[in-house]
């Protein structure tokens, strides 16, 4: 293997990513999620479809493939098709596109139990597919589905597929475990194989997660001498899905100096896109992108932290665009806490630290969610020595619910010690109490009131019909994008808490630090 191998990444969110059960893209989301992936991520290659699926297919690839030709892209923009005499091929050059990914069998099971064909029969129709879309000037590259199968069973036949299409001008060889069933050890004795026989062709692999292994197949592959990897943004795709590109980016170059054209700070924001368009969320667990994945929870690692990066490996969070963060919960330690407090600006002497700590252990117990965001209140609230109070209250309210009305809330706020008074509709009950709120700030108070971005609402795990839920929401104001979170039983009331969670900060400016 050579040193510094330089390895072709091929996405196929938009095609095997969007077999995942449940998941279907809208035309303008695929092209949104296409011009991330080429022009902010930089893979080489997009697969954006298979032939001859629908309409809206149809249309979702011709706007991919217009707007790739717009940007000098449409030679890196792939179709699945199939061996069918043609039709797959005017299918995508009716949408505009230049790249053919043609479906062939790659093990003797399929070609004869699937098509009815001999292997001769099989490679004269490929040939002529082929052939016809050399006449129509579109590139083809060929996928040899369930070559791992082939190499398992029936070795010959795929030698036999690969003597019988040379000299053609297929560009590459795309090796998928179509099922699964492959282990590392595995990828590395059949592609040896392929690449001792075929030195000089381009090979891709193609690899499905059944088994948890389709990274480690992947980087067996480029052990082995693949040119090219296929990937999903999150690993999305059929059964247990496909090897995720995040993960294949940082193990290709922490672990092997291989060279792709990948942009990592962009792979974060591709993520949150589409597990956004897609419904099917991260696990806060998953690599590189997962929630919780640059957060420290134990103590031990916080002072590690603190101490030369004791607890820190090549996975830096600032190199996917992302920060790390110190969770906050039973098993912190004083050094979590000061990492946290720090990055508020708050210094505490050691019997205050002491406080604080066995506080945030008490609601660690309670499994309450204890954010940065937190503190400022958990400080004040333990010290109360001269630790200026909250400098918003609400004082009370009533927000109705009617059918047939909109709901109505009236609120009175004190706000440095002045009361002030407020109601109004709304198309929920806490879109009635942020616009009363609203009112007090904008039209009596003549002030600027933060713009509401995001709102998520969960059931803390194991939670049951009457347990605390958890509102976070995410708030943007004078440039900076803040979070605040409430708990109560009642969704409305943890909404409520939020908010004067928020407007607190924004008076202390504690937390906008």
């Amino acid at each position: 293997m050579e040193n510094h191998p330089q390895i072709e990444i091929m996405d196929t969110t938009l095609r095997d990513g969007e077999q995942t059960s449940g998941v279907s893209f809208m035309p303008h989301e695929k092209l949104m999620i296409a011009r991330l992936l080429l022009e902010e991520v930089k893979v080489d290659r997009i697969e954006v479809a298979s032939a001859r699926v629908s309409d809206g297919e149809m249309k979702a690839v011709h706007g991919i493939c217009e707007w790739a030709a717009r940007h000098g892209m449409l030679d890196r923009v792939e179709v699945l098709g199939f061996v069918d005499g043609g039709t797959s091929l005017r299918w995508i050059r009716q949408a505009g596109g230049k790249v053919i990914n043609l479906l062939t069998k790659g093990s003797l099971k399929h070609c004869r139990g699937q098509l009815g064909k001999t292997p001769e029969e099989h490679i004269a129709d490929i040939r002529a597919v082929v052939r016809m879309a050399d006449e129509m000037g579109i590139a083809v590259n060929i996928y040899l589905e369930d070559w791992s199968n082939g190499m398992k069973d029936s070795p010959d036949y795929v030698f036999q597929l690969m003597d019988g299409l040379t000299g053609t001008s297929i560009r590459r060889y795309m090796l998928p475990d179509t099922l699964g069933i492959l282990n590392p050890l595995q990828v590395i004795e059949y592609f040896r194989k392929m690449k001792k026989r075929y030195p000089d062709l381009h090979f891709d692999f193609h690899a499905h997660n059944d088994y948890d292994l389709a990274v480690s197949n992947v980087l067996a592959a480029v052990l082995s001498g693949a040119k090219g990897l296929h990937t999903t943004i999150n690993g999305l795709g059929e059964r247990a899905g496909n090897a995720p590109l995040a993960s294949v980016q940082a193990i290709l170059k922490d672990h092997f100096s291989a060279v792709t054209n990948i942009h990592e700070e962009k792979l974060n924001d591709v993520s949150r896109v589409v597990e956004s368009y897609s419904g099917i969320s991260i696990p806060p667990n998953q690599p590189i992108v997962g929630e919780n994945v640059f957060t420290q929870v134990a103590g031990v690692h916080a002072d590690g932290d603190n101490k030369n990066n004791l607890y820190c490996n090549d996975l830096l969070p600032e190199r996917f665009g992302r920060k790390r963060e110190y969770a906050l919960g039973k098993t912190s330690g004083k050094a979590n806490i000061r990492k946290n407090l720090e990055d508020l600006g708050l210094e505490l002497d050691e019997e205050s630290m002491r406080k604080v700590t066995e506080r945030i252990i008490e609601l660690g117990d309670k499994k309450e969610l204890v954010t940065q965001e937190d503190l400022p209140y958990i400080v004040s609230d333990v010290l109360k020595h001269g630790v200026k109070g909250d400098r918003v209250k609400l004082k009370s309210y009533i927000v109705n619910l009617a059918y047939g009305l909109k709901p109505m809330a009236t609120i009175k706020m004190e706000i440095d010690g002045r009361e002030y008074e407020e109601s109004s509709s709304g198309d929920g009950q806490y879109d009635a109490f942020v616009r009363a709120l609203r009112k007090i700030y904008k039209v009596t108070l003549g002030r600027t009131f933060p713009m509401l971005t995001n709102y998520a609402v969960s059931i803390p795990p194991g939670g049951r019909t009457d347990a605390f839920v958890q509102t976070v929401i995410t708030w943007s104001y004078n440039g900076k994008v803040f979070r605040t979170r409430g708990f109560d039983a009642d969704q409305t009331e943890a909404a409520i808490k939020a908010t004067v969670k928020m407007l607190n900060l924004i008076e202390g400016d504690q937390g906008m630090s």
